[in-house]
């Protein structure tokens, strides 16, 4: 029941010193107006005080690698320490105000953090921490279902920054040559072509060379004689006899509204819907979300849908872990097997695992921390390192049966239990001592703050919590355990042939 209402994510958020604030405007806006939305959003960002610079990225680098449009922006927020900051202030409770003070109309904010974005688009090609890839063979449809997605994962509890992405509504400015026309005036269609591409697009003419560095030189039109389409249909096109015909008479000009970007994957088209978990742990968002999805959401036949972003790789680690857990229990067992030769034995060690495990989940649970890789490498730590103190116990056990039986031969249940109990005493202090070290060597991790600390506290919280349930064990469980199983063989008249082990008579 308690692990349960433990949440769940992939890995603990780091805290990477710089936030990343990707605003996403309608398709159909022109790269001026993105720039002055940008200009606007940075000065307000730059008045908080937690903030040293803001730097913002327009639409597409200069690399084909980058296919972001031109309504999409990337603004680096780059953080001052944190003993700069107001006191009160946390990350969480920054990215809330931060979101309300940059909010325009029509346009999604979206706030993550620079290295695990580009490993998110990397990976899986979602900008956010969550994200619905919706497949279908409309576009249409994709956008209308995406939105109705979005708008059941409005109800969740914990999910914030959700877009539904807009794959229509670009504006392009179409032109078709008027094949007839052109004849009839004795033009051919390449010339047609060269015109519109020197007159909105650009022409390479040549190279010019400074130092060792190459600058193509490129020519266009005036922006006077390009920016509205009725200019356009006044541009010449030179005919065959030297006359000079407007393009407006040789082409259709207009413009038309189509999709600004066209995603695929697995041989159908994709329209993502974003968000991110904001509040509550990734899991649990996902799981309220796929519930209301599926109740008020109704796909065509052959359209669906997947969770992305760092799901994704959340669920490969829970299906691997679900091969690693049971591997690691059983190579514990059988080399405990091989140590003791008895099986009751070698689980009577390994009766230290649920209870490490149960400390582990209770420190978990106090501090609220998330079921994550991280997480599960501590309690992988700790369950060999409980084994090997209970191990440990046995053996002083194991030691003070050998000297009681040497002392009085054969051994009675008073006496076994007399041994028992003097070899638990005489392993308290070492075992105290074994598990305070363990402890005070652990908590200068909780104290840290430094880049790193949010990854490395869940992953010591297991052990911490583990090993000091697992004190309570060693010294309370282990010895009667031990005692029960002596006693047990010593009723039977059953030898006792396992190595530093007595042999158990009437």
């Amino acid at each position: 029941m308690l692990a349960s209402g433990i949440g769940s994510e992939f890995m603990p958020p780091l805290n990477e010193g710089d936030i990343m604030f990707m605003p996403i405007a309608d398709p159909s806006i022109s790269l001026a107006q993105n720039t002055e939305y940008a200009k606007r959003q940075d000065a307000v960002l730059k008045r908080f005080p937690e903030v040293a610079y803001v730097a913002a990225k327009v639409a597409r680098a200069e690399t084909s690698t980058d296919p972001a449009g031109l309504n999409m922006t990337e603004t680096i927020v780059h953080l001052k320490p944190l003993d700069q900051w107001p006191r009160g202030m946390t990350l969480a409770k920054l990215k809330s105000e931060m979101d309300r003070a940059v909010s325009l109309p029509g346009v999604a904010n979206i706030w993550t953090q620079p290295i695990v974005n580009r490993i998110d688009m990397l990976t899986t090609g979602i900008r956010s921490e969550i994200g619905v890839k919706l497949f279908g063979s409309d576009l249409t449809v994709l956008e209308g279902k995406a939105r109705e997605i979005a708008d059941a994962v409005r109800t969740v509890r914990g999910a914030s920054d959700i877009y539904p992405e807009q794959v229509t509504g670009g504006l392009y400015l179409d032109i078709r040559p008027n094949r007839e026309a052109a004849a009839r005036y004795g033009i051919d269609i390449g010339e047609v072509q060269n015109v519109i591409e020197t007159a909105i697009g650009e022409n390479n003419i040549t190279t010019t060379i400074e130092g060792r560095k190459r600058f193509p030189v490129r020519v266009r039109y005036a922006p006077q004689f390009r920016r509205d389409p009725r200019e356009l249909g006044n541009v010449l096109v030179s005919g065959a006899n030297g006359a000079q015909i407007p393009l407006g008479q040789l082409a259709d000009i207009r413009q038309v509204s189509g999709p600004s970007t066209i995603n695929s994957e697995n041989g159908l088209l994709e329209v993502s819907v974003l968000l991110n978990a904001r509040g509550r742990d990734p899991g649990s968002v996902i799981a309220d979300a796929e519930k209301a999805i599926q109740r008020t959401v109704k796909l065509p036949s052959g359209y669906y849908y997947n969770w992305s972003g760092q799901f994704e790789s959340e669920v490969r680690a829970k299906s691997r872990l679900r091969i690693v857990m049971p591997v690691v229990l059983g190579v514990i067992y059988i080399l405990l097997f091989l140590t003791y030769r008895s099986f009751l034995e070698a689980a009577h060690v390994l009766l230290a695992v649920p209870f490490a495990l149960t400390g582990g989940l209770y420190l978990l649970w106090l501090l609220g921390y998330n079921f994550s890789v991280a997480v599960w490498v501590g309690f992988i730590a700790l369950f060999g390192t409980a084994v090997q103190t209970t191990v440990v116990m046995v053996i002083y056990l194991e030691e003070a049966v050998a000297r009681k039986r040497k002392e009085r031969g054969a051994l009675s249940v008073t006496d076994l239990r007399e041994a028992v109990m003097e070899g638990a005493l005489l392993r308290l202090r070492p075992k105290v001592m074994t598990v305070s070290t363990v402890v005070a060597g652990l908590l200068p991790i909780f104290w840290s703050h430094r880049v790193g600390s949010e990854v490395i506290r869940p992953l010591a919280t297991p052990v911490l919590g583990g090993m000091v349930s697992s004190l309570a064990h060693v010294l309370i469980v282990t010895p009667v355990v031990f005692l029960w199983l002596r006693e047990w063989e010593l009723r039977r008249g059953q030898p006792d042939n396992r190595p530093h082990s007595v042999e158990l008579v009437k």
